[in-house]
């Protein structure tokens, strides 16, 4: 319990809910879920995660978007999905890149710096799962904010399983875990108007 206030507690600031409040930062880091909780049920931490992605593009908040997940099948492709949807959404292809070497919060986070070279970055999740990228984040030097997406009414379970997520992310930073993949560096285009 201590771990998981502390780690709350650390990041608190760099955390934003209102968009207008919401400082720019070239890239949107915008972290994987699946898009159903089952075969017929929508997954709405995913829908409002892309809403906050779209928002924050619309808004000029992020210039490009870097879409950061699981791709363990042919058929599950949180990279792709996501893409595709935001697409739908009006988000140009052209302003959005995939990581599908996203495998876990601390892969998005590192590979999103050292593979991506994005080294200002705004992560698009819901606030319980901020902290905890942001925690990793600070650990590692990476200059990042979070925007919160709205957080789905119930789903108690999914703020019980962070609590042992946020365990697991202190034992990877104290051995010094890295990311299941880094490969060669994929530099994002600079911001449109960087000198």
């Amino acid at each position: 319990m201590l771990v998981d206030q502390a780690i709350g507690f650390y990041v608190r600031q760099g955390i934003y809910t209102d968009i207008k409040k919401l400082p720019y930062h070239p890239y949107g880091l915008v972290l994987g879920t699946s898009k159903y909780f089952s075969k017929n049920t929508p997954n709405l931490f995913y829908s409002y995660r892309l809403l906050a992605a779209n928002n924050l593009f619309k808004e000029r908040k992020v210039d490009y978007l870097l879409l950061s997940g699981d791709n363990r099948t042919v058929e599950y492709n949180e990279p792709r999905t996501m893409f595709k949807d935001l697409k739908k959404m009006g988000v140009p292809e052209e302003f959005m890149y995939l990581d599908y070497a996203g495998f876990r919060t601390l892969d998005s986070v590192i590979r999103a710096d050292q593979v991506f070279k994005a080294h200002s970055i705004t992560i698009i999740t819901q606030r319980f799962h901020c902290e905890r990228a942001l925690f990793i984040a600070k650990y590692h030097n990476i200059d990042a904010i979070c925007f919160a997406a709205e957080y789905p009414s119930g789903y108690t379970f999914v703020r019980f399983r962070e609590f042992f997520a946020r365990l697991q992310a202190v034992l990877d930073l104290l051995v010094e875990k890295e990311p299941h993949f880094l490969g060669k560096p994929e530099p994002l285009p600079p911001p449109p108007f960087s000198d």
